[in-house]
């Protein structure tokens, strides 16, 4: 959820679809899927004899009032970071406004750049974040993007060894599935930084914002009105933040990189940062843009994630829901970036790190992370949702052509088993 128009004020943004990958070491397993045309990837974690396979769809919102609009969403995955093998960065960075592309584009290069170069990354990562992204925000401010009234929210998460940091600034999630019993439930990673948070609508007060919705700021509804319950009971008219005497920038999140207006009255890049030790009843973790979250719960997502082994199958399955979900509460979609990382044991122990990581304790996690089938809503194996010349992050598909999602067949899901282990 972003600004009036969609994440700020610019209606139509021009864009353009990027991601930065760098897994020196990371396995190929078996042949490229067939929806999302990557191949499944595995990077090991040996100071904690683990593996993480994992996979990654984008996939460009439907404007129909502009339907050559590019994907503004990016994402990042970074393996060894510092040439150590125990270190690994996973990032979505949504942009929004004019040049939202060249602001996600930029703080996914300059993020990870600054944070791989940091000698205090081992000794203090959560400060290793903050300086991150306070320097980042600050070198697109002097870059020659103009981020006057565009920028971008992310969402990270950074694993050394066995403990995992999850760094976030704005309305993008990750979540974590937390095996309990015959069960597994959604624990948020990060939490969604909007003026729906009375500790963030009294910070942006305090900056000089107005938080309003488009109702009051147009007179249909009192102005005065300052309690909102949640997101979702709120529907399509969420507090915003305006300045006090014009109609602008109208943000739906309370912090982000860039925005430099919307900095003015309390938007600013100081990131949240959580810090989370990874137990043996982790099977996996989410990291996604709002295009996800619009209109699936943290809950759903984690479910739906269960039902396949192969993550690549889970993206396309989850990227397809929310996509039909857009299109019955609105006439567009938003642009969707789904990270699955699955934590399994490592079939080759015994490579022991020598970096300081290896003393760090940790559970063995077992290769037998499964889940159960939930309730929530899940797609038919016949259900095809169709978007107007979209395309998978390193795909490229004729212009001719509506590509579809297509969701696997419930035939040849093989989801996770649960056991008591």
């Amino acid at each position: 959820m972003g600004c009036v128009h969609g994440k700020c004020c610019s209606r139509y943004p021009s864009s353009s679809d990027g991601d930065s990958r760098d897994h020196p070491e990371a396995g190929h397993i078996a042949s490229k899927h067939i929806l999302t045309q990557r191949s499944l990837e595995a990077i090991p974690i040996p100071s904690h004899n683990l593996t993480l396979q994992y996979s990654v769809l984008t996939q460009r919102g439907y404007y129909p009032d502009s339907p050559d609009k590019e994907n503004q969403d990016s994402y990042c995955i970074k393996t060894q970071i510092q040439g150590n093998p125990n270190i690994h960065f996973f990032g979505v960075f949504d942009g929004h406004g004019i040049y939202g592309a060249e602001c996600s584009n930029f703080v996914k290069d300059r993020l990870i750049e600054i944070l791989a170069n940091d000698p205090t990354l081992l000794n203090d990562p959560v400060q290793a974040y903050n300086s991150a992204f306070l320097r980042t925000n600050s070198e697109l401010h002097s870059s020659k993007i103009d981020d006057s009234m565009s920028g971008t929210t992310a969402i990270s998460v950074l694993v050394i060894g066995d403990t995992i940091y999850v760094a976030n600034v704005g309305d993008s999630r990750a979540v974590i599935a937390v095996k309990n019993g015959n069960r597994v439930i959604a624990e948020n990673l990060s939490n969604d930084q909007t003026p729906f948070r009375k500790d963030e609508r009294e910070r942006v007060k305090l900056c000089g914002a107005r938080v309003l919705s488009v109702d009051q700021v147009e007179g249909y509804k009192d102005p005065n009105m300052q309690e909102w319950d949640d997101e979702e009971s709120q529907g399509g008219d969420p507090p915003r933040l305006w300045v006090q005497n014009g109609m602008y920038p109208g943000t739906a999140f309370t912090r982000s990189v860039g925005d430099s207006t919307a900095e003015t009255i309390g938007v600013i890049a100081d990131p949240e940062v959580s810090t989370v030790k990874l137990m043996p009843n982790h099977p996996f973790f989410v990291v996604a843009s709002d295009g996800v979250f619009e209109f699936l719960s943290s809950q759903a997502v984690v479910d739906m994630v269960a039902r396949y082994s192969d993550p690549r199958d889970a993206c396309a399955a989850i990227a397809g829901e929310s996509y039909k979900l857009w299109l019955e509460h609105e006439n567009r979609t938003d642009d969707i970036t789904i990270i699955i990382v699955h934590i399994k044991e490592s079939s080759n122990p015994g490579a022991g790190a020598t970096d300081g990581t290896a003393e760090v304790s940790r559970k063995s996690v077992s290769s037998r992370t499964r889940k159960e089938s939930s309730h929530s809503s899940a797609p038919s194996g016949s259900e095809i949702y169709r978007s107007v010349r979209s395309e998978f992050s390193d795909q490229q598909l004729s212009v001719n052509r509506s590509p579809a999602i297509i969701v696997p067949s419930p035939s040849h899901r093989k989801p996770f088993e649960l056991d008591g282990g």
